[in-house]
């Protein structure tokens, strides 16, 4: 759609008393890019805006323009002619006022400077400017996919010091609706405290005075931000854009009212994150600074070379550094550190870092903050010969079991990346360390990023552990030499893990062990086995499949790339790969169906598509002649069942077994 140049139809630079006030500055009202040559949409250009009170277009002015103008008209105009034009110069001239008085608090004329400036200009390793020349603090551009036009997504934080009337978080969009509000608040305890006791008395306030309940989400460990979820109202999803909501305290009516009004007032609403497009985590070394970001490196195998960004640090005071990026792999971004001094940072600054990506410039919205490298797991020095790590969501009645099997066979530790929980996973974990097994859970709210809280993972831990366990909680490694113990063979994964002297000088040496699975079936179970997975499921199918790995964290290359539990190793080290008869993992995939339906909620993989989709129907994450809906298949209780297999139930009953008939992972557990 072509629209007229501001300045043809109404030459107001001409005729206003200061012309040079329009220059040839180009002007942004929200939406669209206004200059002193034409009014258009902007198209591929991005931006970074920088708010300014100097350039306005004085409203009296056009009324005393446009009114000279129909003056003049009526004398020099054939009198059928003026009535037609009159008629509708009025017209537009009664739309335009009342268009303006509907917009009054959403129109916004802001200098516009290409972030190609920032990008290209200050691309040292380790540039430091001031940010009021260039960056509204805070502040990223993004193009919105429903909406052609760029919009400015201003990103907020509350202050400290109170919670009311309101707090405006950071929310984002996550799938099926749900919101993520993370709220800045410079790790105050007390502001934790009163968050997390509040029970259900916060609410989401909409747009429209819609709310929705907000449930308490827990604490991110590494930012110390405070979380909250709530679903996305549904009369409020067919229309664009989406506008955050604010946290409310729904005990005191006359903060409802007052943050009502407040949300009324179009300049107060802002356009919530989406998870499509985000930098969501960031975590650092002795040496640089990881991100993890959603959205740029979109196709599994296929990553955008590290020159194509640059890694953007600023915080409130309106300063940042910039560096370069020098890895870009999937989800994960390494960047060189910054050298934070106090004459850009104090000491108690919250830097925000983002991603810059040149060539679209673009700034990827974040909620990642820098932090100092992560301390030990456990304050002591001590480290682990191996440990174990998966991503978990809602597997509180499996995990005893899990914990005491894979304990008894040589695991020291295990790293839990509690991926959305909302069962008693807390009560769990703190019986089993009153048992004195080492658990600790990291709170991972990100949905699909399995493959990067691995990443995390193998850098997060490598401080304390020496070899880490990829395998999930229904995975259980077993060596069928444990049938028959010797003294020769010990009942213990940690033989197979090789020594550092155990290779030659002219050999790579071993920093990966790969071990097969065998999928179990229903076992011709309905429900969950109260005794546990090993001894309710018996029936396997007969050939092995996907692999999982133990990795030797220092020989994970940089690049922290990985895909189904195994990662690419550093030059020097090698994978080495066990028979069927040195050990396997049993993988109890296909459980009960109140068990296997739950899967259909999302997969774990950013790169594997949810089993809702109807694409890829021949995936092999996909379980076998499977549809696309939870509907319970007919004869499933009988399915995969190729071999009977009770190897490790025998080992477990032996292990584990006790007079009573109840297995040890039963006694003393959580209701």
């Amino acid at each position: 759609m072509n629209i007229p140049s501001l300045t043809r139809s109404c030459p107001l630079r001409r005729n206003h008393p200061n012309p040079n006030l329009f220059g040839n500055r180009s002007m942004r009202f929200e939406g669209y890019a206004v200059g002193p040559s034409d009014l258009s949409r902007s198209s591929t250009l991005e931006y970074l805006s920088v708010p300014s009170n100097k350039y306005f277009i004085p409203f009296n002015s056009v009324l005393i323009f446009c009114l000279s103008l129909s003056f003049n008209l009526h004398q020099i105009m054939p009198r059928k002619v003026r009535e037609t034009f009159l008629f509708v110069f009025t017209s537009v001239f009664i739309f335009f006022t009342f268009s303006l008085y509907l917009s009054r608090n959403t129109t916004t004329i802001v200098n516009i400077i290409p972030l190609k400036q920032i990008l290209t200009t200050h691309s040292s390793s380790n540039s430091a400017i001031n940010v009021n020349r260039y960056l509204t603090a805070n502040s990223a551009i993004q193009e919105d996919q429903h909406e052609q036009h760029v919009i400015r997504q201003v990103i907020t934080s509350p202050p400290p010091s109170s919670l009311y009337p309101f707090i405006k978080p950071d929310s984002i969009l996550f799938p099926d609706w749900e919101i993520l509000n993370v709220i800045n608040d410079n790790g105050n305890e007390n502001h934790h405290l009163l968050l997390s006791d509040s029970g259900n008395k916060f609410l989401c306030l909409f747009d429209k005075s819609l709310t929705s309940p907000e449930i308490y989400a827990g604490i991110l460990p590494f930012s110390n931000q405070s979380m909250f979820k709530c679903i996305f109202p549904n009369r409020l999803r067919r229309f664009l854009p989406y506008f955050s909501p604010i946290l409310i305290d729904n005990s005191s009516p006359e903060t409802v009212l007052e943050s009502q009004s407040m949300l009324s007032e179009s300049s107060n609403k802002e356009i919530m994150l989406r998870w499509k497009f985000l930098v969501y985590e960031s975590l650092s070394t002795d040496t640089d600074v990881i991100l993890f970001v959603k959205g740029v490196n979109n196709r599994q195998g296929i990553n955008r070379s590290p020159s194509e960004f640059r890694c953007i640090f600023s915080n409130n005071n309106n300063n940042f550094v910039i560096t370069e990026v020098i890895s870009s792999y999937q989800e994960v971004f390494r960047c060189i550190k910054p050298e934070i001094n106090a004459t850009l940072f104090r000491d108690n600054d919250q830097i925000k870092v983002s991603l810059g990506i040149r060539g679209g410039e673009r700034v990827v919205p974040s909620v990642a903050y820098y932090t100092l490298p992560a301390p030990s797991l456990t304050g002591d020095n001590k480290k682990f010969l191996l440990c174990a790590c998966t991503m978990v969501h809602n597997v509180a009645k499996f995990l005893r079991e899990w914990v005491y099997y894979h304990s008894k066979i040589g695991v020291d530790k295990f790293i839990l990346y509690d991926n959305g929980s909302d069962d008693n996973l807390d009560e769990v974990i703190s019986k089993l360390r009153e048992e004195n097994y080492q658990v600790e859970k990291i709170l991972w709210p990100w949905p699909k990023t399995q493959e990067a809280g691995f990443s995390h993972s193998a850098t997060y831990a490598n401080a304390t552990c020496t070899w880490m366990m990829y395998v999930d909680v229904d995975e259980f490694i077993f060596s069928p030499s444990w049938l028959h113990p010797s003294s020769s063979s010990p009942m213990s994964i940690r033989s197979l893990l090789p020594s550092s002297s155990s290779h030659h000088n002219n050999q790579r040496r071993v920093g990966q062990i790969s071990i097969k699975c065998y999928e179990f079936g229903p076992s011709n179970q309905r429900s969950n086995p109260v005794e546990g997975v090993t001894q309710g499921y018996s029936c396997r199918r007969k050939i092995d499949s996907r692999h999982k790995s133990i990795v030797l964290l220092d020989g994970i290359n940089t690049s922290l790339l990985n895909v189904i539990h195994h990662f690419e190793l550093k030059q020097g080290y090698r994978n080495k790969k066990l028979s069927l008869d040195e050990m396997v993992i049993n993988h109890y995939k296909y459980q009960a169906w109140s068990e296997f339906r739950l899967k259909f909620r999302r997969r774990v993989s950013a790169y594997v598509i949810d089993w809702k989709e109807g694409l890829n129907p021949n995936s092999k994450d996909r379980a076998p002649g499977l549809g696309f809906e939870p509907v319970e298949p007919k004869g499933w209780v009988h399915r995969f069942c190729d071999v009977h297999d009770n190897r490790l139930k025998m080992v477990t009953k032996e292990w584990f077994g006790s007079s009573t008939g109840r297995m040890a992972w039963q006694l003393n557990q959580t209701n």
